[in-house]
């Protein structure tokens, strides 16, 4: 890429009333960032979307110099840097409509063919939460998936340990540019992730570890994976915000269950509940799920068996799935005579058990 054709580029993030939606509507109708400040206003007006206000600031000298700035930035500190069209750019952010038209990097980070799984929850991880981060990274290394997180406090920066000590690459999501850690408690933790994996980010060394930047940086979490992991989590919170992102492109999600009194269990079990997410035990379900494979000389997470004493509605339902298999819960209702409510709840509960899994397409087979 050319140096006058970065810098438009940059130009183009840094215009207040220009998000990547419209920069990328712009794109397409003139063919290069360069060309978009070379084309008259008139035809620009013509793009859906955009309007005066849109390009008030199109060619204003401030954005210009900001944009010559932070590329004398990019090139005193070898910043890689991806456009949403180039080949190295993550192929599953390419297909969110949203996503940003440059993201920076820094450390190894190597993407293609790979499992990318996102793992996210609360700052204030429990002993629940951290064991399961430890099992979970234990059962699925074998596979050698991508752990994507957001380098924060709690879940984040546990579940990303827990993928460096077990030598899978991990990559963390920052809300803020390249030169600078938040936290900086998690400095200690750059060199090795970088080492194995690194850090992305779409913004400028200009950009501070603002709320707005931590809430625009979850689609990035979300986009780069195949699937998103709610671990912990409260009734409210970024977390959650990255789930509805992921749900929205149209990719899994998991959230892991507690005690319906536990506080950092509300936002995963509401989730569940609101069957947005489907119910993690074990990285066996997710593995199931996503019908990733292992290979022959690889251990297979075990999933605990258990043995657990059902009512009648749940043997009924249990012993038509047995017996037909994968099943949607209207079927269900109609051969065990039950009203859909009632199949609905009781789904559930014998999900929470352990008999039954959800699967996609509202399937619903037993275990």
């Amino acid at each position: 890429m050319s140096e006058n054709e970065l810098i438009a580029l940059l130009r183009l993030q840094q215009i207040p009333n220009i998000g990547d939606v419209i920069a990328k509507k712009l794109l397409e109708r003139c063919g290069s960032a360069t060309a978009i400040f070379q084309e008259k206003k008139q035809h620009l007006l013509k793009i859906d979307g955009v309007g005066t206000a849109t390009l008030s600031g199109l060619h204003a000298k401030v954005y210009l110099e900001a944009a010559e700035a932070e590329l004398r930035f990019i090139q005193a500190n070898a910043i890689d840097y991806h456009y949403f069209l180039d080949d190295k750019y993550p192929s599953k952010l390419k297909h969110c409509f949203d996503g940003p038209i440059l993201l920076f990097q820094s450390g190894n980070i190597e993407l293609k063919d790979r499992k990318v799984i996102s793992v996210v929850g609360t700052r204030k991880i429990t002993s629940y939460g951290q064991a399961f981060c430890e099992k979970f990274i234990a059962d699925i290394a074998p596979l050698n998936p991508i752990i994507i997180s957001g380098f924060a406090y709690g879940v984040d920066i546990a579940i990303q340990r827990a993928a460096m000590e077990h030598g899978l690459q991990t990559i963390g999501c920052l809300a803020h540019g390249l030169n600078q850690i938040y936290p900086k408690a998690h400095k200690k933790y750059v060199a090795d992730i970088e080492a194995n994996g690194g850090f992305l980010t779409e913004f400028w060394s200009t950009s501070n570890p603002e709320r707005e930047n931590f809430l625009k940086r979850n689609r990035i979490i979300a986009g780069l994976s195949e699937a998103t992991v709610v671990v912990e989590s409260a009734e409210k919170g970024g977390s959650l915000v990255t789930a509805d992102i992921a749900h929205s492109y149209n990719r899994e999600v998991f959230a892991v269950p507690g005690r319906a009194t536990d506080k950092y269990s509300l936002g995963c079990n509401n989730l569940i509940k609101q069957q947005k997410a489907q119910l993690l035990t074990s990285a066996a379900d997710l593995v199931y799920l996503l019908g990733w494979q292992f290979d022959e000389k690889q251990k297979q997470p075990h999933q605990k068996q258990l043995f657990i004493e059902l009512d009648s509605t749940e043997q009924s339902i249990y012993s038509y799935l047995q017996l037909n298999g994968k099943q949607v819960l209207d079927t269900v209702a109609l051969a065990c005579n039950l009203p859909i409510f009632k199949v609905s709840a009781t789904l559930l509960n014998m999900e929470m058990k352990g008999v039954i899994r959800p699967l996609p397409g509202k399937l619903f087979e037993a275990i």
